[in-house]
């Protein structure tokens, strides 16, 4: 009976009625544009300002991709790309907050769901931290262009500062313990947190104005980098092989999940049946073009060679590192350096936009506290959840070091991923006659197990580190399930037999 009870789905049309209830469901303002420009903005940013360093050099745990590094990004592209039809088929169908984590509910029983909830929360919080790590080192560079410096050891986290004598030496101390922590990291996740309380449409436009910034920034770095480009420095091509196309394809995967964002905002959109999959695809097409642009002129200003002489917080601005390295004028840095701090603070914008409201399902259906699922009477958000949200990520982001938060987002992505498309397979089966404005073409398993193999093929290429935290991780999930999550589960009461009395 317990094991029947942990592998009970809940029915579309139960979810459905819920998200509809009066005063428990999200503000519908969202338009396909907005969601397009909503996906742009989480996948362009870190993932072609920071970890194309780490991707194309390659670090201790992995070998790099080299100038391959453009074959990466296609490769990293179609593996989205079969998730991502999964997404928007599941994302029309069922246009409710919480993503992977709704669809497994209605397709793979409550234990699974709430397994990959949990998961949602480690990819959600571990990847905004990473991009937060990451404005922080832009953003430092950036005010250090305009004469403005900001101490070291208020831009970086204790371990990374460890590595340097001279910024331990320099931060105050507090009986002899000297103080480091990331103030620029913690100062951005503040500022995103209250314009998401303040409301999605207009987060949604701050995002656009955004995306535009930063598309104009990525097209200038291309035209004057064009002129510095050197075809030598392309070869060798591939410097490790396949294995280091497929390593650097695992790294900069974290650059691609920003359609699992678009896909939580399903709830707030007004046409979820044709603007989901316009938004979800529609990003991942854009932004494939502009990643594989913009590779080929970075792996062309600077060689493979010196690239893994590079420490890591000189990989986290690598864009800026290879303008220097070509000795372009310091205005040109300059640009690039914003046109980062602008990009990388839609990400975090799209990527908190995201969590809270994994939280918020999980709550409506009494796996977490209620208070997590109240939305602000004047706002329309999910407040509570989206502040909680603010001050985890605002505090790990002070006292972590990016490359180890970039490898746990995406082990958790990529079992998100799994989940869904195996999701598409067993609903196509289960409910064929239920109506689907979009559908996944070629069939319920061609693309879905195409999608659920390449996401097996990139899980291989991580650190064995990072499963060893995602285990750690969920074995956490399972004891707050069990403690909470279990007895508080309002579809296990709704279903549970009377008492007679």
């Amino acid at each position: 009976m317990a094991l029947r009870q942990l592998l009970r789905t809940k029915s579309i049309d139960a979810i459905l009625g819920e998200a509809d209830r009066e005063g428990a469901g999200l503000r519908k303002v969202l338009g396909p544009w907005n969601l397009v420009a909503l996906g742009i903005g989480a996948i362009i940013g870190t993932g072609i300002f920071a970890t194309i360093g780490s991707a194309s050099a390659g670090d201790a745990s992995r070998p790099g991709a080299g100038p391959a590094l453009m074959l990466s990004f296609v490769l990293t592209s179609v593996v989205c790309g079969f998730t991502a039809l999964c997404y928007a088929e599941f994302a029309s169908m069922v246009p409710v907050a919480g993503s992977a984590y709704t669809y497994a509910y209605a397709t793979l029983g409550e234990l699974v769901a709430w397994i990959i909830g949990w998961d949602l929360l480690l990819e959600y919080a571990i990847g905004n931290t990473a991009v937060a790590i990451s404005w922080a080192s832009y953003m430092s560079a950036l005010l250090e262009g305009m004469g403005v410096h900001v101490p070291r050891w208020l831009a970086i986290d204790y371990r990374s500062a460890a590595r340097s004598p001279e910024i331990l030496a320099q931060a105050p101390h507090v009986l002899g313990v000297p103080i480091v922590f990331n103030a620029l990291a913690m100062l951005i996740v503040t500022f995103i947190t209250i314009l998401l309380v303040w409301g999605v449409k207009e987060s949604a436009r701050f995002n656009a104005v955004m995306v535009g910034v930063k598309i104009v920034v990525l097209a200038f770095f291309v035209l004057v980098g064009t002129h510095f480009v050197r075809p030598e420095h392309w070869q060798p091509f591939a410097p490790n092989g396949f294995a280091g196309i497929g390593a650097g394809a695992a790294v900069i995967f974290f650059a691609y999940i920003g359609f699992d964002a678009v896909s939580t905002c399903a709830e707030e959109c007004k046409n979820p049946g044709r603007d989901m999959p316009v938004g979800i695809l529609g990003s991942l097409v854009v932004t494939t073009v502009i990643y594989v642009v913009v590779g080929a002129i970075f792996s062309g200003l600077v060689p493979y060679s010196h690239l893994i002489t590079l420490d890591e917080s000189q990989r986290a601005e690598a864009l800026a590192v290879a303008m220097k390295y070509v000795s372009m004028p310091s205005w040109m840095v300059g640009i690039v350096a914003f046109g980062s701090v602008v990009a990388q603070t839609a990400v975090l914008l799209v990527f908190q936009l995201g969590q809270p409201r994994i939280l918020f399902a999980m709550a409506r259906d009494g796996f977490l506290p209620p208070v997590f699922a109240r939305v602000h009477p004047r706002f329309g958000t999910p407040h509570v959840s989206t502040i909680l949200t603010g001050v985890l990520v605002g505090l790990t982001s002070a006292f972590a070091s990016i490359d180890e938060m970039v490898d746990l987002t995406n082990i958790g992505t990529l079992f998100a991923f799994m989940l869904v498309a195996i999701g598409i397979m067993v609903m196509r089966f289960r409910e064929p006659g239920r109506v689907r404005p979009f559908r996944v073409p070629l069939g319920p398993v061609f693309l879905p197990s195409l999608g659920l193999l390449s996401c097996l093929f990139l899980v291989a290429y991580l650190p064995p580190s990072s499963w060893m935290r995602f285990v750690g991780w969920l074995a956490a999930g399972l004891v707050i399930y069990a403690a909470y999550g279990f007895r508080h589960s309002r579809l296990r009461k709704a279903l549970a037999p009377a008492v007679p009395r």
